[in-house]
C-alpha cells in the first residue's frame, strides 16, 4: 500500500509520465478494479479500516493522522488482519507506514505482527520541512524514530535518510518473504510505503531522472514491487501467492510536481470526491483471478480484511465490521461486490453511493481549484474552503462530479437521503471505544 499515490498515477491506470513496468506487470497478471475506495482520504484513518475491516469512525479514529506522542491508537480490543491471520497460523509482518499510534500499547506487536520495521507516522511528521532548509516544522515535531519489533532503532536524520527510505523497507520486506518462504508457516506481509507521501525521497538510480520529483519516487516504489514480485518467483512460490497493490488515499494536490493525479475525478486528498477516495486496487491470484481483467464492481479497503480472510480460511473478527467479502467476485463467480458505499470524513457523513449514483450531502471541504501558489518547489500551495450543496452526480456519464442532476432526479435523491440516515443509524449505535493510554 502506497500513501497518497492517486488513482492515475500507474502507467496501467493511464499516467504517461510515471513509469511503473512492475505494477503495470500485475494488472497484467491480475484484475484492476477501477472503482475501488480508500475508506477515509487522510492516512490514520484508512490504515485502521483496511487492517479492521471497519468504518474508522465506528472505532474513534475518523478524519485523523495521529501525531508523535499521540494518548489515543488502536484500540487493543480490535482484531486486525494481522491478528487475524497470526491466529490462523500465519507469520505476520509489518513493513514501512503504521500511523495506528506511536505508544507501546498500539505498536504491530499488539495488534498481531510476529515481525516489524516502521515508521510510527507520517515521513513529514520531522523538523526538517518539506524541502532542504525548510524550518516551519522545526518546533512542531520531534526527530522521526525507526521501530524494529516495537524497539527504537535510530531516526530518518536526514535528506539522504528520506532518499533511502522507499529501498530500506523494500530490503526489509524481500528479507522477511526469503525467511518464510518454503517454512511450514504461511506468511502475511503488509508492506506500507512511506512514499509517495511528501517530502519526498528517491534512490540514487532515479533521483533527477524523470519528468518530476514525483516520477522519481513512483519509479523508486515500482522497484520495490518488482523486488517483492522477483523474490516470489525466485523461492517458487509466486503461484500460491495472493499479491494486492493499492493506495491509502488520493494525491495531496497541493504539492504540485511533488503530487500525484486523481486523473478524471475531482479533487483529491482530504475530500470526499473521487479525487480524494477512488483509488487503484490490484489483485493477483494465479489459478484464480482472471489474467489482464478489469471489474467496474464497486469495492472498498475496509472489504479487504473479509476478503483475506475468508479466502486463508481465517477465523471471522469477534465484533462487528462494516466489510463485506467480494471473494466470490475474484474467483468469477459473481460480477458485483457491494451495492453501496458511505463516505464519511471525520464522523460526517458526506456522500453516499449506490451503483451509478453519488449524492453529497451538504457539507464544507478542501479544495484544490486556484490554489495559491507556493513561493519555493517542494512546499505546499494554499488550498481553499468551500461549499457544496445538495448534489447528485451519475458517475457513470460524469465520473468527474461536475453536473449536478438532483432536480431531474427527485427519486433518486430520496432513496438515497434514506440510505444515509440508515447507515448514519447503523454505525452510530455500533461505535466502539477508541484506544487510549
Amino acid at each position: 500500500m502506497c500513501d497518497d499515490m492517486g488513482w492515475a498515477d500507474p502507467g496501467c491506470y493511464g499516467s504517461t509520465q510515471n513509469v511503473t513496468p512492475n505494477i503495470d506487470r500485475l494488472a497484467k497478471e491480475g484484475l484492476r478494479f477501477s472503482s475501488f475506495y480508500a475508506t477515509q482520504a487522510v492516512c490514520t484513518s484508512s490504515r485502521t479500516a483496511l487492517l479492521t475491516g471497519c468504518y474508522p469512525n465506528r472505532l474513534g479514529l475518523g478524519g485523523t493522522a495521529l501525531g508523535p506522542q499521540s494518548k489515543t491508537g488502536l484500540s487493543n480490543d480490535e482484531q486486525t488482519l494481522g491478528t487475524l491471520l497470526r491466529d490462523a497460523g500465519y507469520r505476520t509482518s509489518v513493513v514501512g507506514k503504521w500511523h495506528l499510534g506511536d505508544a507501546p500499547r498500539f505498536l504491530p506487536t499488539q495488534h498481531g505482527f510476529d515481525d516489524s520495521m516502521i515508521l510510527p507516522y507520517s515521513n513529514d511528521m520531522w523538523p526538517l520541512g518539506y524541502a532542504v532548509g525548510d524550518e516551519s516544522r522545526r518546533k512542531m515535531y520531534p526527530e522521526l524514530p525507526r521501530y524494529v519489533n516495537d524497539h527504537p532503532m535510530g531516526i530518518v536524520r536526514d535528506w539522504t535518510d528520506m532518499d533511502t527510505l522507499t529501498s530500506m523497507q523494500g530490503l526489509r520486506a524481500v528479507r522477511f518473504i526469503q525467511d518464510c518462504a518454503g517454512k511450514r508457516k504461511p506468511f502475511f506481509l503488509y508492506l506500507a510505503t512511506s512514499m509517495p507521501h511528501t517530502p519526498l525521497g528517491a534512490s540514487a538510480e532515479f533521483k533527477g531522472k524523470g519528468a518530476t520529483p514525483y516520477a522519481d519516487t513512483m519509479a523508486d516504489i515500482d522497484r520495490t514491487v518488482g523486488a517483492v514480485l522477483k523474490v516470489l518467483k525466485d523461492k517458487g512460490i509466486e503461484k500460491e501467492t495472493i499479491v494486492i497493490f493499492t493506495s491509502d488515499n488520493g494525491p495531496w494536490l497541493n504539492f504540485g510536481r511533488h503530487a500525484g493525479s486523481a486523473g478524471p475525478f475531482r479533487e483529491g486528498k482530504g475530500t470526499t470526491f473521487e479525487g480524494g477516495v477512488r483509488v487503484p486496487f490490484i489483485v493477483r491470484w494465479p489459478g484464480v483471478v482472471q489474467v489482464g481483467s478489469r471489474t467496474d464492481a464497486l469495492a472498498a479497503n475496509i472489504d479487504v480484511l473479509p476478503t483475506l480472510v475468508e479466502a486463508c480460511a481465517a477465523a471471522k473478527p469477534k465484533l462487528e465490521i462494516d466489510g463485506q467479502s467480494f471473494l466470490p467476485l475474484l474467483k468469477g463467480e459473481k460480477q458485483v461486490a457491494r451495492e453501496s458505499f458511505v463516505y464519511y470524513y471525520g464522523d460526517r457523513l458526506e456522500a453516499v453511493r449506490k451503483g451509478k449514483w453519488k449524492l453529497h450531502l451538504p457539507h464544507a471541504y478542501r479544495s484544490y481549484v486556484d490554489m495559491v501558489p507556493a513561493k519555493r518547489d517542494g512546499l505546499p500551495a494554499t488550498t481553499h474552503q468551500r461549499q457544496i450543496a445538495l448534489s447528485l452526480y451519475d458517475l457513470d456519464a460524469d465520473e468527474g462530479e461536475k453536473n449536478d442532476v438532483s432536480a431531474a432526479n427527485p427519486a433518486i435523491v430520496k432513496e438515497l437521503q434514506e440510505l444515509a440516515a440508515s447507515e448514519r443509524k447503523k454505525l452510530d449505535a455500533g461505535k466502539r471505544p477508541v484506544g487510549r493510554l
